[in-house]
């Protein structure tokens, strides 16, 4: 791959922490996108038992004075996301529809494996009550100390993961 298609990792971080201070300026709030699953799930599951699903001692913060889960800046945040990932893409001429393995996995293992991973780690997301830009960076921007050890682990599990994963891939 050619350096010249990836973002100047300074500015990227410098970027990333205007539009955390424009978040918090505009909303209230920072960054964080794992609640817009939670607020998803809630909005599909409704039709089927309104009165179950808006009654729900978890879910139906989601429906407090009548508003729908769906009805909140993280739906927007995370179509942003999505919307900005394509966009950077296609100006760094890379979009592609492919699945990337190495030559000890099929596609197919590949596929399952990633789903796996998903898995544990919408579990994990949960668990830890918030991803890695709600945790990390609104949290430490908060100056939470839960945060700030959350953001030194994944920064040390990181790496050594990498190294496994590499192994398992090549």
């Amino acid at each position: 791959m050619k350096d010249e298609r990836f973002w100047n990792p300074y500015l990227s971080g410098f970027l990333l922490g205007l539009v955390l201070l424009l978040t918090f300026y505009i909303f209230g709030r920072g960054l964080g996108a794992s609640g817009f699953f939670d607020r998803l799930a809630a909005a599909i599951l409704y039709p089927f038992s309104p009165d179950a699903i808006s009654s729900h001692p978890y879910w139906h913060k989601y429906f407090y004075h009548g508003r729908f889960p769906l009805d909140n800046f993280l739906i927007y945040l995370v179509i942003g996301v999505f919307m900005g990932g394509l966009i950077a893409s296609l100006i760094a001429g890379d979009f592609k529809v492919r699945t990337q393995y190495g030559p000890r996995f099929s596609k197919g293992k590949r596929l399952i494996w990633a789903f796996i991973g998903g898995i544990i780690l919408a579990i994990a997301t949960r668990f830890s009550r918030g991803c890695t830009s709600g945790q990390a960076l609104t949290g430490g921007a908060e100056l939470v100390v839960g945060s700030w050890i959350f953001a030194f682990s994944f920064f040390f599990a990181g790496p050594i993961t990498a190294v496994i994963i590499k192994k398992m891939w090549r």
